[in-house]
């Protein structure tokens, strides 16, 4: 019988009647044994049929997007483009914060009047003033 999460025998188990009879855990044997004979199988035939193809240098290269694989691995990024990508995650971070604000607004004020408002008018304030500095410090201007 089942209660909840747990399993209560409604009689004592008996060689009949075990709760844990091997037939039932047969298809879980032949899940895992094909399983396990697919990943070998696999791993063997690509072993067998890697091998017989011819090998130059040309196919042994890395193939990068069409692109031949000369030079750097990674390209240099500007510091601007970190720059921006921290002010979107920052300034996207404050929009998850006011979203919830501004949906219990309503519960806000009724319980704590004019101090939900101004708390968040606050919050605003400080990122009117980081705004302000980012711009003033060029970070967002892309020419130069």
């Amino acid at each position: 019988m089942w209660r909840g999460f747990f399993f209560y025998p409604s009689r004592a188990p008996s060689p009949t009647n075990s709760p844990a009879m091997p037939e039932n855990y047969l298809p879980v044997l032949l899940q895992v044994l094909i399983a396990i004979g697919f990943a070998v199988t696999t791993l063997i035939l690509s072993v067998v049929f890697g091998r017989s193809a011819r090998r130059n240098a040309t196919k042994d290269s890395a193939y990068e997007c069409g692109m031949v694989p000369i030079g750097e691995g990674s390209p240099r990024f500007s510091v601007k483009f970190y720059l921006v990508a921290m002010l979107f995650v920052i300034f996207d971070i404050d929009v998850v914060f006011m979203y919830p604000w501004a949906v219990q607004f309503r519960d806000l004020s009724a319980h704590h009047g004019p101090t939900a408002l101004a708390s968040m008018a606050g919050f605003a304030g400080i990122l009117a003033v980081a705004y302000v500095y980012a711009l003033k410090k060029g970070a967002l201007n892309w020419k130069s």
